[in-house]
């Protein structure tokens, strides 16, 4: 057989999508390495990627044509967004976290939602160590005066982080890597969270959030944004840190009280900080930036930097990406943080029906009562509910037609439908 032929036979044999994949929209934003647009034309999307973040306003205008979103932090996927979002299947947050997406409306609208939660952990604990002993060593301010032409050589309020005691508040992945990074410097660690959690190494957990800062020479935090950690750290809080000690976030902007920081600061309660998210953050590179913290001694400021080195970019970007071209082709949903989590298997000769709908009785039965009058064999099905969701995957022996599909449609508890082959 002549290679044409060969070519033009394998193409035929190929399964194809009920969605032809030229038509399925990406948009990217907030400068996502470019791994993740090249995944994306690897599979025929169509790609547009901004630098920049959107305002609520003009991403609802966007969303509308949308397929698959693209985000980092920066980015509000409030509930208006997601009501103007006609198209929408998945959102990948590019980053750690997900608070910066409404999650509950997106499941209740059959929007997944993913991320990769340990891409960026080992650069925000690199970061996170590296200020700790810059502050202890007052390197930043000594370095300020050196470009001032001021020459600065004493002693006087540098320490080694040797026997000191570090804070953690908030034991996740990020939390946990600087224990075991603080360990090996020499530091006695403790940690504070909510969850029962198994400590690493010789750190030890806390009671509460006071006696920790009661007991740490140094704090750094690592919590989700969320109306329990909003100000969790201002002016009673530092008041309970020892003088002359140190403060950390890495986390989000909204968890520190920057005014009450600064206060603490300026009275010499605290030594230094170092403050990497804010609350209010620009949109892109070339927007001001402004903050109370600026212009004081021993305090290091960073651009929400935490996570930006180009190893975990890339890998963030490779790994969010194939978790979205893996729910566009296959239907699964491992790794996705507000949804049924399905892991399913290549399809070969069947079609594949996905159904998301109200978690409430009698669906499946009404699901699979359609396929029975439209005399079609099920050969496979894939069920998991989560709260007010269910998702319900279906391999059947031959295409649905367009009635089935409206019949589907019909059922009361319906939120959407996809065939992928």
């Amino acid at each position: 057989m002549k290679p044409v032929h060969r070519l033009r036979s394998l193409l035929k044999s190929m399964p194809k999508t009920s969605y032809p994949k030229n038509k399925i929209r990406v948009l990217l934003l907030e400068n996502i390495h470019p791994e993740a647009a090249a995944r994306f034309h690897g599979e025929s999307f169509q790609v547009e990627t901004l630098s920049s973040s959107l305002d609520e306003e003009e991403l609802c205008k966007r969303i509308e044509t949308v397929h698959l979103l693209g985000i980092r932090s920066k980015t509000r996927v409030t509930e208006s967004v997601l009501l103007h979002a006609r198209r929408l299947w998945a959102i990948g947050c590019y980053c750690i976290g997900t608070d910066q997406v409404d999650l509950a409306t997106a499941r209740r609208r059959g929007v997944a939602v993913f991320n990769a939660p340990y891409s960026n952990t080992r650069s925000v604990a690199e970061l996170v160590i590296g200020e700790i002993i810059t502050l202890l060593r007052r390197v930043f301010e000594k370095s300020q005066k050196l470009h001032q032409k001021k020459w600065d050589k004493n002693s006087e309020g540098s320490y080694e982080v040797r026997d000191k005691t570090l804070g953690i508040v908030g034991y996740g992945h990020i939390g946990s890597q600087v224990s075991i990074l603080a360990e090996a410097l020499g530091m006695d660690v403790i940690y504070y969270d909510v969850a029962d959690i198994l400590p690493m190494g010789t750190a030890r957990s806390m009671p509460s959030l006071e006696a920790l800062l009661a007991r740490a020479d140094v704090v750094t935090l690592h919590v989700p944004e969320d109306k329990n950690t909003i100000d969790m750290i201002a002016a009673p809080q530092l008041a309970l840190m020892k003088k002359g000690g140190y403060l950390l976030n890495a986390s989000r902007g909204k968890v520190v009280n920057l005014a009450d920081l600064r206060e603490a600061l300026v009275t010499g309660h605290l030594a230094g900080a170092a403050i990497d998210v804010f609350p209010d953050e620009p949109t892109g590179n070339d927007r001001l930036f402004e903050s109370v913290l600026q212009g004081l001694p021993n305090v290091i400021l960073t651009p929400h930097i935490g996570g930006s080195t180009l190893e975990s970019q890339e890998d963030i970007a490779r790994k969010t990406s194939e978790k979205l071209i893996t729910y566009m082709n296959n239907g699964g949903t491992v790794g996705s943080v507000n949804f049924p989590e399905v892991q399913l298997p290549l399809l070969k000769d069947q079609h594949r029906v996905l159904h998301i709908h109200q978690n409430v009785p009698g669906v499946i039965a009404e699901f699979n009562n359609v396929f029975s009058q439209h005399r079609i064999n099920i050969e496979g099905q894939y069920l998991r509910t989560q709260e007010d969701i269910g998702y319900v995957v279906t391999d059947v022996n031959q295409m649905p037609q367009r009635e089935i599909l409206d019949d589907l449609k019909k059922i009361a508890a319906t939120i959407r439908v996809r065939v992928l082959y």
